[in-house]
C-alpha cells in the first residue's frame, strides 16, 4: 500500500529519487576527500618548471587537448598501449585538469621522453613529415612566435594563491627562463614532461 501510495504521488516520487541520488553521490564522492592518493602529490611531483608552463597554456591555446587526453583508465588494453594508469596524485597542480574525453589523436599521459625533442619538433611543424597518416593539423607557427616571459610571473603567483608550491626563487626566474624561447621550445618542454614519475611503472 505505501508502495503504490509512492509510484502515485509525483512530488513524493521526485523528492525520493532526489534523496536516492544525493546519497549515492555522497558516499561515492565524500570519502575521496579523504583518501592521501587523492588529495596529495605522487612522490617527486613538483610545480611545472617556467617554460613547460608557458608551453602548457599554448598546448591549451592550440586546442591540442581537444583531441588528446590525458587519462589512461585503468584497463590492460589502455595500460598496454599508453603505460600506467593515471593516478589523481599526479594531476594535483593542474588546474585546469586536461583529462579530456575524447581520443582524435592517441593519450599523451605518458609521452615524456618516449621521443627526442627533435621528433616533437618535426612533428608539430608537419605531422605527416613523420606519420604519414595523421590527420593532426600542422603548427609551424610554434617555430616564429618568440616569447617574452613577460606573464610568467604573474601565471605562478596565480597558481600558488591556488596550491601549486612555485617558490619566490621560481617566480623570480620565470621571465628569464622564458624570454627569447620559441612557442616550439615551450610546448616541446611541456610535452617531454608528461607521465614520467610514472613510467617506470608500466
Amino acid at each position: 500500500m505505501k508502495h503504490e501510495m509512492l509510484e502515485k504521488n509525483i512530488g513524493l516520487m521526485i523528492g525520493f529519487i532526489i534523496f536516492a541520488i544525493s546519497f549515492g553521490m555522497l558516499v561515492e564522492l565524500l570519502p575521496l576527500f579523504f583518501l592521501k592518493t587523492t588529495t596529495e602529490p605522487i612522490e617527486g611531483l613538483k610545480p611545472l618548471p617556467a617554460l613547460a608552463l608557458e608551453g602548457r597554456d599554448i598546448y591549451i591555446r592550440e586546442g591540442c587537448n581537444v583531441c588528446h587526453t590525458q587519462m589512461i583508465r585503468p584497463f590492460r588494453f589502455e595500460t598496454e598501449r599508453y603505460g600506467h594508469y593515471s593516478v589523481a596524485g599526479e594531476q594535483i597542480y593542474e588546474h585546469p585538469f586536461l583529462w579530456g574525453s575524447k581520443r582524435t589523436g592517441p593519450d599523451l599521459s605518458r609521452v615524456g621522453g618516449r621521443y627526442s625533442d627533435d621528433w616533437h619538433r618535426a612533428h608539430l611543424n608537419n605531422p605527416r613529415d613523420v606519420v604519414p597518416e595523421s590527420n593532426m593539423p600542422a603548427f609551424p607557427w610554434f617555430n616564429k612566435n618568440v616569447l617574452t616571459g613577460e606573464l610568467t610571473a604573474q601565471k605562478m603567483k596565480s597558481l600558488r594563491i591556488v596550491g601549486v608550491p612555485y617558490t619566490d626563487e621560481d617566480i623570480a626566474n620565470a621571465k628569464a627562463q622564458v624570454e627569447g624561447k620559441t612557442e616550439m621550445d615551450a610546448v616541446v618542454s611541456y610535452l617531454q614532461q608528461l607521465g614520467l614519475l610514472l613510467k617506470s611503472k608500466r
